[in-house]
């Protein structure tokens, strides 16, 4: 049995250790701890996590203890039906509520466990990194949500915002601590406490002009929530009373599971199981007849109105050279082919090896001494020597090339600003020139929106009285690169608009994906692949602020899994620093711009590399 424990990957002791230290500090004996690729969350005695590798890498380690700290706190300080009595509907405040009651949440471990704080900080920083805080040079271009939720962070737990958001964050910060300094305070004092929280945060929603209702949702809250103050106290008190000991267990079980990624197996669980046991009665009433507010999607949203458009007066489909003066267009041009022949060398070898597999592909092979066919020239000397001799006909086999054409649809949002835009731009340069050389067409499309903040389309939703609900509520812009009838010659100069200052905004990727796959469905060819490269998840600022907060990503969902099972295209994604894994079944995230011009191509490769059967399988209606 130690013979087989050694065998064993440092990431599976790893899975072990982080899960008693979860079930610790979430004071949950029946949590139920998962690993995979899909979106980490928490419903009901559920959490799910990222999976990490084998060899388990340090990225992987600091990964997974960041999101694992920040669930187990949510388990024990957050009560999910208190919240949905308590939270404003809709609009801005529900999206920075929710920030709000998730810094609270996470706050309460930070403060006490040191550990902790620093694995919830480091995560931290992470994402706002992956998010492009960085990036963001104006008050209109930075969340307000994610604003002050980092603000609420900051004052709870004492540390300074990330310096990747600290940036974002002090272009608000004058305007939001005048307006809200007691309510910050107030915030300070009731974090112990849901329900007090809760009205301390509305009281500063309403204070900076984000919540006009908030008396009449106070009252609602306080005749709804006397019969549940009975039991949040306690819960509170019993978090602060009891929790001291089991979360030291815990941080000490968590530090020596962490140490070079894999601790020892036995020490760990045997801290996890002793913290289990004594807080064993109160897991067992925190827990009791807790029933689920969400549905198990791991997203902690409810279901929504079904998807639609306020309006698509305002929406466009525009070729890329009527964006921008030729002359322009040209400059830009020449800036994207500086760039190429920097990494021209590394692209184009593995471009030339996709090349020489779809020519192989391509060749054609034939059967020689038949007794029917095309008669073989080569074999004419038999005809002479011999007329009646039957052996002199030859026949082209079948070959399992079938026709193809290849659409990429590449996000414009504004967090694709800069090298990753730069980095798309060329591998599409690049594929597209491959492809050509082996008869096989290429489309590339963009997505993103006419403008920030909503456009005409929220222009017009003002004039009309804010209809509740409206849908998405910004102008699309799709833009054509490259149509796929078009040669490479052609449309070489368009590829150099990505460049263009100005034009990245927000991504609604849900309807980019269905006009790109529309698109597809009316091609001749027999086969037809979309493949997808993105760096996020859909946002746009004026929808969201207006609809559920998953309205976008439950959209693009949706349409996902209809092209994957409905669809005879072939559906593909990258991710750029992004797990897409948790949308697309066929899917890769990469985390440097630099890979994905290797990554394009050798998911390319694979897919041609794919027999009959297998096509045929992925395509149900045998086209």
């Amino acid at each position: 049995m130690s013979l087989s424990k050694d065998k064993e990957a440092p990431a599976e002791k790893f899975k072990r250790a982080v899960t008693a230290t979860m079930r610790a500090m979430s004071q949950d004996k029946e949590l139920d701890v998962i690993y995979g690729n899909d979106q980490p969350g928490l419903a009901a005695h559920r959490a799910r996590l990222p999976n990490p590798a084998r060899d388990l890498p340090v990225e992987d380690i600091h990964k997974v203890r960041g999101k694992s700290d920040s669930l187990a706190l949510r388990q024990r300080y957050h009560d999910d039906a208190l919240h949905s009595k308590l939270v404003p509907a809709g609009g801005d405040a529900k999206t920075v509520f929710d920030t709000i009651e998730q810094a609270r949440v996470e706050s309460l471990g930070a403060n006490r466990m040191k550990g902790v704080a620093d694995n919830l900080y480091r995560q931290l920083d992470t994402r706002c990194k992956e998010s492009g805080f960085d990036r963001i040079y104006s008050k209109e271009d930075a969340p307000l949500a994610e604003v002050l939720g980092l603000l609420v962070r900051e004052k709870l737990t004492g540390t300074p915002v990330p310096s990747s958001a600290s940036h974002m964050v002090d272009l608000w910060r004058d305007e939001l601590e005048e307006k809200g300094e007691q309510d910050f305070n107030e915030l300070i004092e009731t974090a112990a406490s849901q329900e007090d929280f809760a009205k301390a945060a509305k009281q500063l929603l309403k204070d900076l002009d984000l919540y006009d209702d908030a008396e009449g949702a106070d009252s609602q809250s306080d005749e709804t929530g006397d019969g549940d103050e009975g039991e949040q106290e306690p819960e509170a008190e019993s978090s602060g009373a009891e929790g001291d000991d089991e979360a030291q267990e815990a941080s000490a079980a968590e530090d020596a599971a962490a140490q070079e990624g894999a601790g020892e197996d036995s020490t760990d669980t045997e801290a996890g199981e002793s913290a289990e046991q004594e807080s064993a009665s109160d897991g067992e009433e925190a827990g009791k007849d807790k029933q689920p507010a969400y549905p198990d999607d791991f997203r902690n949203f409810l279901e929504g109105p079904p998807y639609k458009a306020f309006t698509t007066e305002f929406d466009e489909v525009v070729q890329a050279h009527d964006l921008c003066e030729h002359e322009e267009l040209s400059r830009l041009r020449q800036q994207l082919d500086q760039q190429l022949s920097n990494m021209h060398a590394l692209v184009s070898k593995l471009a030339n090896r996709l090349q020489r597999k779809l020519q192989a592909q391509q060749n054609r092979s034939w059967d020689f001494d038949l007794e029917e066919g095309i008669l073989d020239a080569a074999r004419l000397s038999r005809i002479v020597v011999d007329p009646l001799l039957p052996l002199s006909f030859k026949q082209e086999q079948d070959t399992d090339f079938r026709d193809t054409v290849v659409t990429l649809l590449i996000d414009n949002s504004g967090s694709m600003r800069g090298r990753p835009i730069s980095i798309a731009a060329i591998s599409a340069d690049i594929l597209a020139r491959t492809l050509e050389r082996c008869s096989v067409k290429v489309e590339i499309l963009g997505f993103t929106t006419r403008a920030w903040k909503g456009g005409q389309s929220r222009e017009k939703w003002l004039e009309q009285g804010k209809e509740a609900n409206p849908g998405r509520l910004n102008d699309l812009r799709h833009i054509i690169y490259k149509p796929a009838d078009y040669p490479y010659r052609r449309a070489r100069q368009s590829l150099g608009l990505m460049l263009k200052e100005g034009l990245l905004k927000e991504n609604i990727d849900g309807e980019g994906l269905l006009w790109a796959h529309n698109r597809l469905l009316g091609r001749p060819e027999q086969r037809r692949i979309l493949m997808v490269i993105s760096d996020g998840a859909p946002v746009d600022d004026s929808t969201l602020s207006v609809n559920p907060g998953n309205y976008l990503d439950r959209h693009l969902r949706d349409v996902i899994a209809w092209i994957e099972k409905k669809s005879p295209v072939e559906l593909i994604a990258i991710g750029i620093g992004h797990d897409v894994t948790r949308y697309y079944q066929q899917a890769v995230t990469i985390i440097d711009a630099e890979q994905l011009g290797g990554v394009m191509m050798e998911q390319l490769a694979d897919l041609f590399d794919e027999n009959k059967t297998g096509a045929q399988k992925k395509n149900p209606m045998g086209w």
